[in-house]
């Protein structure tokens, strides 16, 4: 989780002293603002935790060989965001992402906290692309997942 408390560190850096207008903002037609990509991380973080949990509480253990999760920051390979990540539209303040953020980073490392590790290394839920993950390798996929959104927030700003 140290990995992945840096990289949400360095992402609410990359955001900080940009109004609520610039962050809303929309550079590129089609594309998502700041707070929208910010807001993606919210729902991805959410989503991920809520899997682990039902597969923690479940009996089916199912293995998964380690995968290259490494590659996720690879902004060259596009993945298209399942519907329920997608975010939302709506205007929202910096203040009300950071605070959904710190709700479901508290919710992971709760639940990371209090699993066993071995329920951690024999069960899994497949990823679009990796396919079956262990409930071990998503915990640092979340990190990852918000790296390879950082560059894009980096971008994003640039074009403000």
């Amino acid at each position: 989780m140290n990995q992945n408390e840096k990289t949400r560190e360095e992402l609410l850096n990359a955001v900080n002293g940009f109004s609520d207008e610039q962050l809303n903002a929309h550079p590129e037609e089609g594309r998502w603002s700041i707070i929208q990509v910010l807001d993606h991380l919210y729902l991805m973080e959410r989503a991920i935790t809520k899997s682990i949990a039902d597969k923690l509480h479940s009996d089916e253990r199912v293995p998964a060989a380690d995968k290259p999760i490494e590659l996720t920051v690879n902004r060259e390979v596009k993945v298209e965001a399942p519907s329920y990540v997608v975010p939302s539209e709506s205007f929202q303040t910096l203040q009300e992402v950071k605070d959904k953020l710190a709700e479901s980073r508290a919710a992971l490392v709760q639940l990371v906290d209090s699993a066993d590790e071995k329920d951690l290394e024999e069960k899994s839920f497949p990823h679009p692309l990796f396919k079956d993950l262990s409930l071990k390798q998503w915990i640092p996929f979340v990190g990852l997942h918000e790296k390879r959104h950082l560059l894009q927030i980096e971008e994003l700003k640039s074009n403000l």
